[in-house]
């Protein structure tokens, strides 16, 4: 789907969710001032706010939409972002208001009076928002935006508020017992447990998370068969700039018989297929050069891998290259995060190494988990 097709796909589903949360407000509040429910109120209140989270939603989606510039020149995508988060202290902004109100009905209680009209009101609401938090949420899955997603699972949140105070309703015109401030407050703590949710989701997000596995694999399987003379992809990094617009960077192992021209129409082969299949642009494909030259340097290469793999907290070696005349020795080696100590674990397998090797220049890159 193209950016301007995802973005128009966005805005018409914000739009039907401003006007379908509208008329369920209006009905609801209606509703709730004649039966002189507080539960049905709040639930009113909580439709208006997810309008708002739509209309959040579009000014999103159009800022991230803005071309780069000067001044922003990987785009303004991580809008998007910004925008999920607004909608997050929108809810939490609702929850906390209608906790205090009805902690109030409770201090004050009030008698409802509940009619046939307002409880098939109240039913239709249920299936309308069951109705569009479904779509919304899968509509937003689809085209891979946060703020569409959180709207669609706030809606589905809202047609349980809205079934609890059916079942309240009922259970005051059988029994006459009045449940409706403590259901305020139930609802209430739901939707403020939502709005940390989605606050959590988004700042996560905003922060910089690991790539998923199966994606990281999908890019190296893709970068390896570039040419059958890669004999390993590592350092995979990609940066997050908005809901799919990534810039990302590798390392890739090949024989240190390759020339500067072989190097260049490799890299570039790779970035462009990394953007056709993946469409992220790879901002740099770094060399690790393979001993090819020296019959000594593959079981140097052997001795220091099982050295290096003794200590379990080394989740990998890569990268390894031994030159013979300068007597140097490199390599990279990755870090577990669960490590007591990663940066102690580092100097143990250096002191390891050059304590079996004396006599050469051991140089070792510090690797963090970055990516499968």
């Amino acid at each position: 789907m193209s950016e301007q097709n995802r973005e128009s796909v966005i805005v018409k589903t914000s739009i039907l969710g401003i006007i379908a949360n509208i008329a369920l407000a209006a009905f609801k509040a209606l509703v709730g001032i004649l039966s002189h429910s507080i539960a049905i109120v709040l639930d009113a209140v909580n439709n208006l706010t997810d309008a708002l989270s739509s209309v959040v939603t579009i000014i999103g989606t159009k800022l991230a939409g803005r071309p780069a510039d000067r001044k922003h020149p990987f785009g303004h995508g991580r809008a998007e972002y910004l925008s999920a988060l607004v909608i997050a202290v929108i809810i939490l902004y609702a929850g906390v208001t209608s906790l205090i109100e009805s902690i109030k009905k409770i201090i004050t209680p009030s008698t409802p009076e509940y009619t046939t009209e307002a409880i098939i009101i109240v039913n239709s609401a249920i299936v309308v928002k069951i109705a569009l938090g479904l779509f919304v949420k899968s509509t937003g899955k689809r085209v891979n935006s946060d703020s569409l997603v959180a709207s669609g699972q706030d809606a589905l949140m809202d047609s349980i508020i809205s079934a609890s105070t059916l079942v309240a309703a009922v259970v005051f015109i059988v029994f006459s017992l009045s449940l409706e401030a403590y259901l305020g407050v139930i609802i209430s703590l739901a939707i403020i447990k939502s709005g940390i949710e989605t606050m959590r989701e988004t700042l996560s997000k905003i922060l910089g998370e690991r790539i998923e596995a199966d994606i990281a694999h999908a890019i190296k399987r893709t970068i390896a068969g570039c040419d059958p003379e890669i004999h390993g992809v590592f350092d995979l990094i990609l940066n997050n700039y908005g809901p799919d617009r990534h810039i990302g960077s590798v390392h890739i192992e090949v024989p240190d018989t390759w020339t500067a021209d072989k190097i260049d129409s490799v890299t570039r082969k790779i970035s462009d297929t990394v953007y056709e299949k993946h469409n992220i642009a790879m901002a740099a494909v770094g060399i690790y050069s393979i001993n090819t030259k020296h019959d000594s340097a593959a079981e140097i290469h052997a001795k220091v891998s099982k050295i290096v793999h003794e200590h379990k907290d080394i989740l990998q070696m890569h990268g390894f290259f031994v030159d013979e005349v300068a007597k140097i020795m490199r390599f990279d080696i990755i870090v577990s995060f669960d490590s007591p100590n990663m940066k102690v674990m580092y100097n143990h397998v250096v002191a390891d190494v050059r304590e079996a090797f004396p006599d050469y220049d051991v140089q070792v890159q510090f690797d963090f988990d970055i990516s499968d």
